[in-house]
């Protein structure tokens, strides 16, 4: 098994659970993964950190990979030479589950689309399990599992690169540019076209008709087709929004579910998810009534668009799931009042020209920080054409806050949207955007 994250820790439960005989291979040292460790400590596994080495593959009977860690890897190439299986936790979770799986991928909005199935799912009485890249192992789920359980997946672009088989009902929010710093776009693109790929011609998917790439696939689809827009007219079954309510079009029927004002989450985007939600879960036994129900009281899931703190009348967001341009422009048309653009992380090599004119006309300042804080400060300063926006280059996350409320004033949002990934000082967004948060109860207990 290589890599000990999430999946990884999941794998190695269920499989030694099953009765095989584990090694966990990490590149890491046992002092940088203490927190995962003590998750397997009661688990019999072998432990060979420090390195991925090959012969620990190649003598192995099956090799698990988890998700994000390089195909490219010595040891990975070494046990495919060597005709060694090589699997993942997301194809195992498929080859095992005894119930049909509802699958959401996309280059934003999955986890909340996921998490607002699941919530629709809890209104409706059904069981039901929700995992997978949401942050939730999925093979710890099968003993849930029964033939009628509602299962709801979220499978990310890593996850997708190494299954071979899709879920019976699948959804593509959107695709667009992201992860160039690994992929290039035609292999990013590919990588989200197997979620439906393997489909069976009785299976489903839903696309969103306003995304450029999901529309394209509709037209490639082995199984049938659902839509979702919130400007076009559908050219079959699925959800639109049609003078501001969510509308589900079944035949030749459209069904009223919600109004637009109903939605609590912020911006159009959030929009689009809840219209790829309701055409998920119309098809997972949830009644419209039901839908509307969970629309109406789902605030969100944390790190999108989350509510921290408001001080001295300033809102602080953490949206820290914000790891492209693109999305955190999305967080930046939330929102009306003057920002305080807290801008970092890890660069993806993604376009950053149309986020830096926009944060020159919306923002009262924009603070850089981490390892492209460099560029991320240039690319607003290149782009100010006498806006006089404010722009600070800082250290860390905690130096950007502080700068933030030095600058902000009363009525504004200060936003942390870093468009920049996390691996520069964090194993991940989570974690990164809890930095945020306990930096900003610093501040309000200050104040």
């Amino acid at each position: 098994m290589i890599g000990l994250g999430i999946e990884g820790i999941d794998l190695v439960r269920f499989l030694a659970g099953q009765g095989a005989r584990v090694t966990v291979s990490d590149a890491r040292p046992a002092e940088a993964l203490s927190d995962a460790l003590a998750a397997i400590a009661d688990v019999d596994a072998t432990l060979s950190l420090g390195g991925n080495r090959p012969e620990d593959a190649t003598s192995a009977d099956c090799v698990f990979v988890s998700q994000g860690v390089p195909r490219d890897l010595p040891a990975i190439t070494a046990a495919e030479d060597a005709g060694v299986p090589v699997s993942s936790m997301a194809q195992l979770f498929l080859d095992l589950c005894p119930a049909p799986v509802a699958a959401v991928t996309g280059s934003s909005g999955k986890t909340t689309t996921t998490a607002l199935v699941g919530a629709m799912l809890d209104a409706s009485g059904q069981n039901y399990v929700v995992g997978g890249n949401i942050g939730v192992g999925l093979l710890g789920l099968l003993e849930r599992i029964e033939p009628h359980t509602r299962v709801m997946i979220e499978l990310s672009h890593t996850q997708l690169e190494t299954v071979t088989r899709s879920p019976e009902l699948a959804c593509v929010t959107n695709v667009t540019p992201n992860h160039l710093d690994h992929y290039s776009w035609s292999a990013y693109v590919a990588l989200k076209r197997r979620i439906f790929q393997f489909q069976r011609p009785e299976d489903t998917c839903v696309f969103n008709l306003d995304d450029e790439v999901s529309a394209s696939f509709a037209r490639e689809t082995p199984g049938r087709v659902a839509y979702t827009s919130l400007v076009r007219s559908l050219p079959g079954d699925g959800v639109a929004l049609v003078d501001g309510v969510v509308t589900r079009f079944e035949g030749s029927t459209s069904f009223a579910v919600a109004a637009r004002s109903d939605i609590r989450l912020r911006g159009q985007h959030n929009v689009e998810n809840v219209l790829s939600a309701v055409a998920l879960a119309s098809r997972l036994g949830v009644s419209d009534q039901q839908a509307a129900a969970a629309i109406r009281t789902f605030t969100g899931v944390p790190h999108r668009l989350e509510p921290v703190a408001t001080i001295a009348d300033v809102v602080y967001i953490n949206d820290s799931i914000a790891t492209t341009p693109e999305r955190t422009l999305a967080g930046m048309r939330s929102f009306e009042q003057p920002l305080v653009l807290l801008l970092g992380g890890r660069h993806k090599y993604l376009p950053v020209g149309e986020l830096a004119s926009e944060a020159t006309r919306r923002c009262r300042a924009v603070i850089a920080f981490g390892e492209a804080g460099e560029m991320f400060a240039s690319a607003v300063r290149d782009a100010d054409g006498g806006s006089s926006v404010r722009v600070e280059q800082v250290a860390d996350v905690e130096t950007a806050v502080r700068a933030a409320h030095r600058l902000a004033q009363a009525g504004d949002v200060v936003l942390f949207a870093p468009a920049g990934s996390s691996f520069d000082a964090y194993p991940n967004f989570e974690r990164r955007g809890a930095a945020y948060r306990e930096a900003v109860r610093q501040l309000a207990g200050e104040d």
